[in-house]
């Protein structure tokens, strides 16, 4: 009894022709795959890799910012607490000395403001012919084209469309019987008082009447009039930063009726201490990052394991021109701080990080008085913050190292991808070819198996023949 035909043999040869197809297709595939799937495997790291600096380098930029906003300064020497900063408040610069100060304010800065005529709404037409409304502050004259029968509300738009940034502002205010326009300036002190002239007549030496009259609305401008400890001072404006070397006092309120508002200056140990280790975490936090994607570690195996971007120049020299700004020596303030060791801040070996020792920072602040230079080393127009900012710049920015490194691994990746469907396409082309051949010859064995059988037959029928004669 003949053998049955196992599935996946060929009915003619009886050979497993769908194997022996896999075995010749996988032998062409397999090496050409691993080596397609090796630069696959490493462009996608490297992709990733490049993403998390960018991600981690726009952290570190942010945070450096962040310590150099000048709006909000964080590597004060001194800081100043008012004992009343509804009335006076007070800021510590770089140049500001330890101490205290009594301010008593008898008079706030006031800035001018004029209204016209009164008329009939906001609709009133000023100037039926139109002309020039001019604007005259400080002997400086503001000229406003107002067109004809341009009304209060248009006379208004008008103005702060010409002279808004200039500091003046044009409103129509309804005063119960008709409607004024009300021009106001930003600038304060006496003799800063506004007239108008041309279209509009307002002089500020009369005040607005009841009646309907123009004129000022109130008082003429007046400069601010305060004591700083028992010294009489005025000021254009209600921001002093001239009377003390170092400090900035906004005056808010009359204090005529309290006692004097204290304002003390100390070092400001403990704000410029946790300014300091923000940045030293985020330098870290980015050599960190750096170090993942470009240093070879050791497993537990003592087997080295080398990340996607081990050896990459750019990255070398990003670590380079960041090490490089920690080390420039501080050109500006009194020379007596100079380098970031000064205040306990040092390179640990090995890893590139930063180590912060706060006892020698409290010392350098308390003992040798240093905490007025650590804003002009930081916060300085040469300073490291904005030093590392500059040297960062070559790679964060758009169209920088790490962009144009991105967009090359995108374009190999594409052509992975391209050479990915060809290596598909021709081995599907080989396997529908080898599976045609050994189909083909399968069927020629057949044939050759069936004529044997039908020789086979005929000498077999021969053989009985003779046997039965």
């Amino acid at each position: 009894m003949a053998s049955p035909i196992l599935p996946g043999l060929g009915l003619g040869s009886g050979l497993d022709t769908t194997a022996i197809v896999k075995a010749l297709v996988d032998a062409e595939k397999t090496p050409k795959q691993s080596q397609l799937d090796r630069r696959t495997s490493a462009n996608t790291a490297s992709i990733s890799a490049i993403g998390n600096l960018k991600n981690a380098l726009s952290t570190y930029s942010a945070a450096l910012k962040k310590l150099n906003d000048t709006t909000n300064p964080a590597f004060l020497g001194s800081t100043a607490v008012s004992s009343n900063d509804k009335y006076v408040k007070a800021t510590a610069g770089a140049s500001a000395v330890n101490g205290s100060y009594s301010i008593q304010v008898s008079q706030l800065a006031t800035a001018s403001r004029v209204a016209s005529q009164r008329f009939t709404d906001a609709n009133s037409v000023v100037s039926a012919g139109g002309g020039t409304l001019t604007i005259t502050q400080n002997g400086t004259n503001i000229d406003v084209a107002i067109p004809a029968n341009a009304t209060l509300q248009q006379t208004r738009d008008a103005i702060n469309a010409h002279a808004g940034s200039k500091g003046f502002t044009a409103n129509v205010v309804n005063d119960g019987t008709g409607s004024r326009l009300v021009i106001s300036s930003d600038t304060m002190g006496e003799g800063s008082d506004i007239s108008v002239s041309g279209v509009l007549t307002i002089d500020p030496a009369a005040e607005m009447t009841a009646g309907g009259g123009a004129g000022r609305v109130g008082e003429l401008a007046k400069d601010a009039v305060f004591e700083i400890d028992g010294m009489q001072l005025t000021s254009k404006s209600n921001k002093v930063d001239n009377a003390v070397s170092g400090m900035t006092f906004e005056l808010l309120a009359k204090t005529e009726t309290l006692s004097p508002v204290s304002v003390s200056v100390s070092a400001n140990t403990e704000g410029l201490k946790k300014s300091v280790q923000s940045f030293v975490d985020a330098y870290n936090a980015l050599v960190l990052a750096v170090n993942t994607v470009s240093v070879s570690t050791k497993d537990a195996q003592g087997n080295w394991k080398s990340p996607a971007l081990a050896g990459d120049p750019a990255i070398r020299g990003m670590l380079a021109a960041m090490r490089n700004e920690l080390v420039v020596p501080n050109s500006g303030g009194s020379g007596q701080l100079s380098v970031l060791s000064q205040l306990g801040i040092n390179t640990v070996q090995g890893s590139g990080m930063l180590e912060f020792n706060s006892t020698t920072f409290t010392k350098a602040i308390n003992e040798q008085r240093l905490g007025g230079e650590v804003q002009n080393l930081f916060n300085g127009e040469n300073g490291l913050l904005n030093r590392m900012t500059k040297a960062m710049e070559p790679f964060s920015t758009t169209g920088g190292v790490l962009d144009e490194r991105s967009k090359t691994l995108e374009v190999a990746k594409k052509g992975l991808g391209v050479e990915q469907s060809a290596l598909d396409a021709r081995i599907k082309d080989l396997e529908s070819s080898l599976t045609k051949k050994y189909n083909n010859m399968d069927t020629l064995v057949g044939q050759l198996n069936a004529q044997r059988d039908s020789v086979m037959s005929f000498f077999d029928a021969m053989n009985a023949q003779r046997k039965n004669s």
